[in-house]
């Protein structure tokens, strides 16, 4: 029997240790490029984002998704919404739940206000990176079911970028593989099995806060301007 240590045996100390490790595996393809962005998914991506925008040496900036909780069981992805009215659903979880039309829109309504709140508390009056003709790199701090990463796709491609990359530090080894024909490239630092959860890979999963959100942001735009 093989006892030999592995990486993925042990969890990430926080998010910015996950960072690190992804921005390992990015910077050979991607560091000390012009044509590269980093658009990070709030809260939990930012810490991520900005160890892998530091590292390639490339601007960063949020992109605005959320989630569609089930009501009751909020951790259970029923669709997301994106920037732009883009809204994507999970059949399956609508379908196997039941769960009616009203039940969706009263969630996306609520969800489409927070989203536009965070704009305001993120960007300021900063103006978003645009990513047309570029290579936008997608991060997050985990991919379980992927439905608010493949919103945020669909709502990039709107705009126009060169390539669209996901890049995680891990993922559900399903998840990641069916990401390989949803966007241009997907990197998965690391695929556990079994996954069952984002957290249980992390030692420290605490909440982002939106004050950290801004801090990243800003230290961000220092370091690339």
């Amino acid at each position: 029997m093989d006892y030999s240590y592995k990486a993925e045996d042990r969890p990430f100390r926080d998010r910015r240790d996950a960072g690190r490790a992804l921005a390992e595996v990015l910077a050979p393809r991607f560091g000390g490029r012009d044509d590269v962005i980093v658009l990070a998914l709030p809260r939990g991506g930012v810490p991520v984002g900005f160890e892998v925008a530091r590292a390639l040496g490339c601007p960063l900036d949020v992109f605005l998704v959320r989630k569609l909780g089930v009501p009751g069981r909020e951790e259970l992805a029923m669709g997301a919404i994106a920037s732009g009215g883009v809204c994507l659903l999970n059949e399956e979880v609508v379908g196997a739940l039941r769960i009616g039309p009203e039940v969706i829109d009263a969630v996306a309504a609520r969800e489409g206000r927070e989203l536009e709140r965070r704009g305001r508390a993120y960007h300021g009056d900063r103006p978003a990176l645009d990513p047309r003709g570029k290579v936008a790199i997608l991060v997050d701090d985990g991919l379980a079911t992927g439905s608010t990463m493949r919103t945020a796709v669909a709502a990039l491609r709107q705009q126009a970028p060169g390539r669209v990359v996901v890049a995680v530090p891990l993922a559900a080894p399903s998840t990641c593989e069916e990401f390989q024909a949803e966007v241009d490239e997907v990197i998965c630092a690391r695929t556990p099995e079994p996954f069952h959860a984002v957290g249980l890979w992390y030692d420290d999963f605490t909440q982002t806060t939106d004050e950290e959100v801004r801090d990243l942001l800003a230290q961000a735009d220092t370091s690339s301007g």
